[in-house]
This record gives structure tokens, C-alpha cells and sequence, in this order.
């Protein structure tokens, strides 16, 4: 009888312990209610708490990863898109997360989905395709001050795709073609003129210097005849009949 008391206090003892000892995890945090008020975080490490007294809640540390999913949205110019984003945030305050929210990892999706609601919203479809840094700014900004109570800290948001209707991408497709062919026109403009202008700079010099103009036409002369016709008909310059001229009657 005694052996069988003696095992049972051991194990009483045994079980006691066990659950007494708390064992927390570099990046995890232990917030201890002892008879339902709060007592504190503890961890990392081994503590102790008190059976059927103590109740201990542990809270992950770590960055979460949380998928924002797709949402519709209609632009402030009528465009109707769906739009999805991923937000990583991590715990700063343990005892906040545990105590001011019932679930902070449901409650930071919550408030995520409704601030991208509302942010593509109040955008236009250019910007939401063009601006994209800039509306994950503003996302991270707002989600950080709503979960911010919460012991919350919102590390980045990234929009991760905007669909739109099919029709919507040909007329985007439309456009971009149309702008492609307005700067190649462009282009090809500025290059005729900036070559119109080189010709006539040209054009002066050769103006101011009968000498030149000669020399330039002898050096085409030079150029066709390199080529394999068979009979070359040129106009011979008044100028240079003129210099031939006064060079024989000398």
C-alpha cells in the first residue's frame, strides 16, 4: 500500500512539474495570465508558472507572410479590375497582440483587404499599372497605423496583379501601339531635320567657295565612276568650264 502511494505522489510530482516548466523559443514569446489578469511576456527560455493558476499563450515573433485575396474594385475612372497583395508584418508587443485583438493574424487580413479596396478605389487605372510603388506606400502606411494598436508593425505590401477585362488590355495594347508609332515618328522627324540642317550648312560653304563646290563634284564624278555602267552622262558646271577656260587662254 505504501509502494502504491509513494508512485502516486511521484507521479502527482512528475505531472506538477510538467506542468510548471515552459520551455519558449528564441522567436517565440510567452504572455502569462495568472487567475485571468495579465502578468507579462516572458522567454526566451525555460520559467516556471504556476499550475491551474497561470495559463500561458505564445505568440510567434517572426515576420508573416499574409496573402491579401483578390479583390474587386472598380477605379476612379469606371475600369473594373481584380486586385490581390501579399503584407508582411511582424509582432512588436506580444501582450498587445494577445490582449487588444481576439485573432491579430485574421484581424490584419480584415483591415488589409478593405484598405486595398480602398486605395485602388480612389486611383485610375494608369496610375494602379504606372504607380505601383507608390500605392504600396500608401497601403503599408495605412494597414501600419490601423494594426499599430495591436502590437502590430506592417513591414511591406505589395500589389501583386491587377486583371482587368479583355477588352480593357487590347485598347491598352492599342495605345501603347499608337505611342510607339507617334515616337518613331517623331524620331524620324528629328533626325530629317537635324539632317535637312547639316545639308544646309553644307549647301553655305559650298556657296562661299566655288573651289569646294568643284572639288565636290569631281569627287562624285570619282564615285560613279567606280560603278560598272557602261555610258556615264553628267552636266559639265558653267564654273568649272569658266576655270578651264581662263587657264587656256593664259
Amino acid at each position: 500500500m505504501e509502494f502504491f502511494w509513494t508512485i502516486a505522489i511521484l507521479g502527482l510530482v512528475v505531472l506538477f512539474l510538467g506542468s510548471a516548466i515552459k520551455v519558449v523559443r528564441e522567436y517565440e514569446r510567452g504572455v502569462i495570465f495568472r487567475l485571468g489578469r495579465l502578468v507579462g511576456a516572458k522567454g526566451p527560455g525555460l520559467f516556471l508558472i504556476i499550475p491551474l493558476v497561470d495559463k500561458m499563450v505564445k505568440v510567434d515573433l517572426r515576420t508573416v507572410t499574409l496573402d491579401v485575396p483578390p479583390q474587386e474594385v472598380i477605379t476612379r475612372d469606371n475600369v473594373p479590375t481584380n486586385v490581390n497583395a501579399v503584407v508582411y508584418f511582424r509582432v512588436m508587443d506580444p501582450q498587445a497582440a494577445v490582449v487588444e485583438v481576439v485573432d491579430f493574424i485574421e484581424a490584419t487580413r480584415q483591415i488589409s483587404m478593405t484598405t486595398l479596396r480602398s486605395v485602388v478605389g480612389k486611383a485610375e487605372l494608369d496610375d494602379i499599372l504606372a504607380e505601383r510603388e507608390k500605392l504600396n506606400r500608401e497601403l503599408q502606411q495605412i494597414i501600419d497605423e490601423h494594426t499599430d494598436p495591436w502590437g502590430i508593425k506592417v513591414i511591406t505590401v505589395e500589389i501583386k496583379d491587377v486583371k482587368i477585362p479583355a477588352e480593357m488590355q487590347r485598347a491598352i495594347a492599342r495605345q501603347a501601339e499608337a505611342e510607339r508609332e507617334r515616337r518613331a515618328k517623331v524620331i524620324n522627324a528629328e533626325g530629317e531635320l537635324q539632317a535637312a540642317e547639316k545639308l544646309r550648312e553644307a549647301a553655305e560653304i559650298m556657296q562661299r567657295s566655288g573651289m569646294a563646290l568643284q572639288l565636290r563634284y569631281l569627287q562624285t564624278l570619282s564615285e560613279i565612276s567606280t560603278e560598272n555602267a557602261t555610258t556615264i552622262v553628267f552636266p559639265l558646271p558653267i564654273e568649272l568650264l569658266r576655270a578651264l577656260g581662263g587657264r587656256s587662254e593664259s
